[in-house]
């Protein structure tokens, strides 16, 4: 379920007025968790399973879960 964003990252909990959406979940992330996001070794396995789903559709794609080590 997706939680309003209040300006503080959904991650590590920093106020922000800069975010974007995690590729992993529907996390709303700071600039500091997103770089720290993108260097994860399955990152790319989640933006490509994002690109799937909305190439076929659907553009509500809740993601493939919260790596554990993020």
């Amino acid at each position: 379920m997706e939680r309003p964003w209040h300006g503080r990252c959904h991650r590590c909990g920093a106020q922000t007025i800069v975010h974007t959406m995690s590729r992993f979940n529907t996390d709303l992330l700071c600039d500091d968790c997103n770089n720290k996001e993108r260097s994860h070794p399955q990152y790319r396995q989640a933006c490509e399973a994002e690109e799937r789903a909305v190439r076929g559709g659907n553009y509500n794609f809740s993601g493939v879960g919260k790596a554990a080590d993020l």
